[in-house]
């Protein structure tokens, strides 16, 4: 049984950036206590720091982004429609990793988490969200691995505290998954069972991230909410949020007890927009918890 419980919104701040036509794949960075983030469609990526109100600065991307990560002091890596490639903090250079279905001008990339090893999970998706088309990659260095197929949108990664279990979901079909990992390599076990059945909910599961005792806190898309899941399966809270369709979440403050999470107007109408003054906004919220930093990807495996 879910103990749902709607709260009002704490500790609510709306960063000062651009809305976004599709926001995703936010990352914290706790040594500057910057917030960055991408618009796939929009080819552009966000810096912004955390506290003060300062503006965020826009950078342009030749290609689309779906996922920022950390790798070390000087760089970051960006998961592309192309592959997966490593850009430097100081200048922007992007250097191609390792091609993600480069030969498919059909798919990009979505939704992705580094597991505790600092192996990469990465999806891809028909550009159109076609039936199908959608997979799950497991990257270690420039070694890629395919996981799971015959996806549609594949969303929600994010990991255990001890790497030891897994989850995602198909937003197209509304079962948040889990699956048993090798905790050293990020690599599954056995075979992915549902943790939670979203089938007929309202809204649609979206990006993921878990916090410190386990729970999963997932951005809930057409439902202005996130959600947090206890690793058993209930739904143990629910927060509202000021926008319609909020994309990812992740963790970020000082004391990684604030959600950063991005959100989109992809697909509404001029009404939909007006009735949703905050669309495509990035927010920051308390979450009355602490959550766990990001590890960053190991080039070297």
């Amino acid at each position: 049984m879910d103990v749902r419980t709607n709260e009002s919104v704490d500790g609510l701040r709306i960063l000062n950036a651009p809305r976004c036509h599709l926001g995703e794949g936010p990352c914290y960075d706790p040594r500057t206590d910057t917030a960055w983030w991408v618009d796939i469609l929009e080819r552009r990526l966000f810096e912004a720091p955390l506290a003060g109100g300062g503006a965020a600065r826009v950078h342009g991307l030749p290609i689309m982004v779906s996922t920022v990560v950390a790798v070390d002091k000087t760089r970051h890596l960006l998961a592309a429609e192309n592959g997966l490639y490593l850009r430097g903090l100081d200048d922007g250079a992007l250097a191609l990793l390792c091609p993600l279905e480069a030969e498919d001008h059909g798919t990009r990339s979505n939704d992705g988490r580094v597991h505790p090893s600092g192996a990469l999970w990465i999806s891809t998706m028909g550009r159109d969200a076609e039936s199908g088309r959608g997979a799950i990659y497991h990257v270690a260095g420039t070694q890629v691995t395919r996981l799971f197929g015959a996806m549609t949108i594949p969303n929600a990664i994010c990991f255990s505290p001890d790497g030891r279990t897994g989850y995602f979901a198909d937003t197209n079909v509304g079962l948040l998954q889990r699956v048993a990992l090798d905790s050293r390599t990020g690599l599954p076990t056995g075979e992915p069972t549902t943790l939670y059945d979203h089938r007929g909910g309202e809204g649609g599961l979206d990006g993921a991230a878990v916090d410190a005792e386990g729970r999963i806190w997932c951005a809930r898309w057409g439902a202005a909410c996130i959600d947090a899941y206890s690793p058993e399966g209930v739904r143990v809270r629910t927060i509202p949020l000021p926008v319609t369709r909020p994309s990812c979440p992740t963790f970020a403050g000082p004391d990684l007890d604030r959600l950063l999470i991005t959100s989109a107007y992809e697909g509404m109408s001029p009404e939909e927009r007006e009735a949703d003054p905050e669309h495509g906004r990035t927010l920051v919220v308390a979450a009355g918890c602490r959550g766990l930093l990001e590890p960053a990807f190991r080039l070297s495996v």
